[in-house]
């Protein structure tokens, strides 16, 4: 206890420094015009500095940049009018739609603009998010502002529940789908975004639009995935399934990459099918990370690590994998969950007396993340800055990038964080949606290095070990696409998205002319200097 109230001291008492050191974005210019104090949502803007500093940063702590002015929107139409009020103006302004602010490169960010607390939405009290049980597919309409903790209790009365989740529930509805919303059901059903029926967009010139796959579908398709560029998400129409009670959550260890992937990708294949898990992810535990990180976890126990970390001892591995699965099933089903699991672990190469296992409800299990948050906020870990680096990898590379980068890169040193690394079905994505993944392959690897950085020196090491990775990738021809993207010139954004980007520019002219919308991670500099011109 004593040792846990020492690192908690230590880990505050750096946070002015790194705080300190976030890097500022640049603000627009001229201020807010005071016509805008004169609109019927005046009395929803706040202006003083508490309110502004609230919204300056994200969950990154990366960058740091502070709005003019929040706005608190009672309905769609509150924003609506902001971002009508912003595009007509001779100097529009920066609007960025701010959910839980759980970006980390500034895409909730709006400099020397006005930040939209989307959550003031769900505070009102009209309902939502509703559910529609009946017809063919089961739906639910969910606002953008809505949390998925919250879409999932409410769906659950119904005994539905939405396909797909992201490991972490308390993000908003908006802001996965603005980015994509993966997580281990992805292999079998796709990102969240490719489960979307139906949205309500608000566009870069405040026109309130609802959108599908065959109504105004390249504004459909450019929001899903699309980074906040297009439009605010206000409401979306998710498909439903029938939702389970219980869950049989394993993690099977190994000790040698070939074959954690070799069964990674078997369990994804339709060779297995509807007999094999309902979710699959993977991790990556560093060698020294067994010795000096925790001494127990909301899954290992003590005795659980200790007998891991004498499996990377016995066997000399630098590094040790897990297969994470989840099997959903009923009490009355439970008999036959048994003998699906007994059957489906026989195929597969994990450590033999590896299996851990927990049996827990379908809630619990999806909200797994909320007890480690709660952990590492208890001990100062939760609010630092946060450094990620997530990437897709073919699979055809998948062995070249563990070599030199887990077993290269980090093989001497021990960042803190986690480190994920899963498979996916290509063919459950719709590249006619934003988001980039490798092309030419029909798996590709999802890579989170999920980094915490406690110092300002920290923040600088990992920043220059993601540079590094992705310095290799560029060098050994491995072509990765970046997840949660970042980069800081107009040529970067260009790359990433690749073939898409002649497209991607003209939907920005034609739905966001004057570059107003989420202009924190500065994606289309070119434009918004165009735009400026034009407006001076």
């Amino acid at each position: 206890m004593a040792r846990t109230r020492f690192a908690a001291f230590a880990i505050l008492a750096c946070l002015s420094a790194v705080a300190g050191q976030l890097r500022q974005l640049p603000a627009a210019a001229g201020g807010l015009s005071a016509d805008l104090f004169g609109l019927s949502i005046a009395s929803r803007l706040r202006t003083d500095r508490n309110s502004t500093a609230k919204v300056s940063t994200d969950f990154g702590l990366m960058v740091e940049a502070a709005p003019e002015a929040v706005l608190h929107p009672a309905t769609p139409a509150d924003i609506a009018e902001l971002i009508r009020f912003s595009a007509s103006s001779p100097a529009p302004f920066p609007v960025a739609p701010r959910g839980q602010g759980h970006s980390w490169r500034g895409q909730a960010l709006a400099p020397g603009g006005v930040v939209v607390d989307m959550r003031s939405l769900g505070r009102g009290h009209r309902a939502r998010i509703r559910v529609s049980a009946s017809g063919g597919e089961p739906y639910v309409d969910a606002g953008g502002e809505q949390l998925w903790a919250d879409v999932l209790r409410a769906t659950l009365k119904h005994g539905l529940a939405p396909r797909v989740w992201t490991d972490y529930l308390r993000l908003t509805v908006g802001g996965t789908l603005s980015n994509a919303g993966i997580g281990g059901q992805a292999f079998r059903h796709g990102p969240q975004i490719a489960n979307v029926h139906e949205l309500d967009v608000i566009t870069g010139t405040g026109e309130m639009v609802t959108c599908s796959r065959d109504k105004n579908s390249d504004l459909f398709f450019a929001a899903l995935g699309g980074l906040g560029q297009f439009g605010v998400i206000t409401r979306a129409r998710i498909w439903l399934e029938p939702a389970p009670k219980r869950v049989r959550w394993v993690r099977l260890a190994y000790s040698d990459v070939v074959t954690f992937t070799k069964d990674q990708e078997l369990l994804i294949s339709d060779r297995i099918g509807e007999a094999g898990f309902d979710y699959v992810e993977g991790q990556l535990q560093l060698n020294r990370s067994l010795i000096e990180g925790p001494k127990s976890t909301p899954f290992f126990s003590s005795d659980d690590l200790n007998k891991l970390a004498g499996l990377a001892y016995r066997t000399g591995s630098s590094a040790i994998y897990y297969i994470e699965g989840a099997m959903y099933y009923n009490e009355a089903d439970a008999g036959s969950m048994d003998q699906k699991m007994e059957t489906l672990l026989e195929r597969l190469s994990f450590q033999p007396g590896f299996v851990f296992t927990k049996d827990v409800t379908y809630v619990h299990f999806l909200d797994r993340v909320r007890q480690e948050e709660e952990v590492l906020r208890s001990v100062g870990m939760w609010e630092v800055s946060h450094p990620w680096l997530n990437i897709f990898i073919p699979r055809s590379r998948i062995l070249d990038f563990d070599a030199n980068v887990f077993k290269g890169m980090l093989n001497d040193i021990n960042p803190s964080g986690l480190i994920l690394m899963y498979p996916m079905n290509k063919n459950k994505w719709d590249d006619q949606m934003t988001t980039i993944t490798p092309s030419d392959e029909d798996v590709f690897y999802t890579v989170g290095l999920l980094w915490s950085a406690l110092s300002k020196e920290d923040v600088e090491r990992l920043e220059k070990l993601n540079e590094s990775v992705m310095a290799f990738c560029d060098k050994a021809s491995i072509k990765c696409r970046q997840y949660l993207p970042h980069y800081t010139s107009q040529d970067g954004w260009q790359q990433h998205f690749g073939a898409k980007w002649e497209k991607l520019t003209k939907l920005k002219a034609k739905y966001d002319p004057h570059t107003i919308l989420s202009p924190g991670q500065r994606i289309f500099q070119s434009l918004a200097k165009e735009a400026t011109i034009a407006s001076a």
